[in-house]
């Protein structure tokens, strides 16, 4: 019986009990010592058999196109699992909470969760700065973090209960560089990046040092601060310098503001970037055309399971999948499959309700080897994934931006 219609019955045990003798006294006292038990488990009735999965990540602020596709990846993954039966039967349930990408509501919100909820399974969050704020408490308290979008290498630093769905800032930055020597012959680069934000920081050093080290000149390396509009000075050194690229480590909002500026000067070389760029095509225009970056997969790819999933996502949202919808959704899926193969002693059962042995999960997932929609899994000792990355181009297919498969760069 439900709790509501429990309590919404005229005919509760309480109510039936009858004080007509000495018997009847022992009734109703019997009767006030079982109800609460009752209700108890009522309210530990099947309403509360199903497994419950946390996600925190940016539904508002700047990086809210990322955090926005990455949770309707995550649902719809959800959706699948439980259409298909759920995992030992039983729904997977999706509890959700905005961080703004802020590190200090990323700790706020993962408090709420891991004590309201007593969740000890999160996907999230997905900025590195923010994911960073709660890896060490997390491996601390034993919740397993799996963490689908922050690049940052030394996010995994904290223990053994942090997990990556993407590669990392140091793979990227060298898929940039050896895309640019290889497909594009740069022989002379030019770098702007954001001297105060680590994601951006990681990716020009690595991109800076393979350049150098297969000889091609750093002929401009020029800096700006966060939430700076006007870039015109850095811009106009590099025109002077005459490069054959333009490496731009950011997000996509500042790119879009760099790559019109760029335009504007007459500096109509190959711009080249990394994953921060997803969200261009529906915040920019011709002037990101010539663009290309890093990604961790793309949606025009042949591949059946991104094929399918593509399919399911466009008919869902009426949007093509970003890879951070991509990353959503195989982190889902990698959890779901960990648990499903620790078996059903990954599920602990406490008053009725269903709590996870994040400890045998974790053991599990490190074992995965599998293919997902961003590639073949398997996790190196820091739990990064070992896995190749693409480099999509920014296009222009009637009147609407896009991206296009370009090349893969394998590890």
């Amino acid at each position: 019986m439900k709790t509501h219609e429990l309590f919404g019955k005229k005919n509760c045990i309480c109510q039936n009990l009858k004080i007509s003798s000495l018997a009847g006294i022992k009734r109703l006292f019997f009767g006030i010592l079982i109800c609460p038990v009752l209700l108890l488990a009522a309210c530990s009735s099947k309403n509360d058999d199903f497994i419950r999965i946390g996600f925190i990540g940016p539904l508002s602020g700047e990086a809210a196109v990322f955090g926005i596709d990455c949770l309707n990846g995550v649902q719809l993954a959800v959706d699948e699992i439980n259409h298909s039966g759920g995992v030992f039967g039983k729904e997977i349930r999706l509890i959700f909470e905005d961080d703004e990408a802020n590190p200090e509501k990323t700790m706020n919100v993962y408090n709420l969760i891991t004590t309201r909820d007593s969740l000890n399974l999160i996907i999230g969050s997905l900025t590195s700065g923010a994911t960073r704020a709660i890896t060490d408490k997390a491996q601390a308290q034993q919740v397993l973090l799996m963490v689908p979008a922050a690049t940052n290498v030394k996010v995994t630093d904290a223990g053994d209960y942090i997990f990556r769905a993407c590669y990392t800032d140091p793979f990227q930055g060298s898929v940039g560089a050896l895309f640019a020597l290889r497909e594009l012959g740069s022989k002379k680069a030019a770098v702007l990046y954001d001297n105060g934000k680590d994601y951006s920081v990681s990716l020009k050093d690595k991109f800076v040092n393979i350049l150098q080290a297969e000889g091609c000149d750093i002929v401009a390396l020029e800096s700006y601060i966060t939430n700076d509009k006007d870039f015109n000075a850095q811009i106009t050194k590099i025109k002077s310098a005459n490069p054959d690229v333009v490496y731009i480590p950011d997000y996509y909002l500042t790119v879009a503001l760099i790559a019109k500026q760029l335009r504007a000067q007459g500096i109509n070389t190959p711009i080249v970037g990394a994953d921060g760029w997803d969200g261009l095509t529906d915040n920019a225009g011709d002037e990101v055309l010539n663009g290309f970056y890093s990604n961790h997969y793309a949606p025009d790819s042949d591949n059946p399971k991104v094929v399918q999933f593509v399919k399911n996502y466009e008919t869902r949202y009426k949007k093509v999948p970003t890879s951070f919808a991509a990353l959503g959704y195989d982190a889902c899926y990698l959890v779901k499959d960990a648990i499903a193969d620790t078996g059903e002693s990954a599920l602990i059962y406490n008053n009725g309700k269903v709590t996870l042995d994040s400890n045998a999960i974790k053991n599990t997932l490190a074992k995965t080897n599998g293919d997902y929609l961003t590639g073949h899994f398997t996790f190196d000792a820091h739990r990064d994934p070992i896995k190749s990355a693409v480099i999509v181009e920014l296009v222009k297919e009637s009147g609407k931006l896009k991206t296009r498969y370009k090349t893969t760069i394998s590890p």
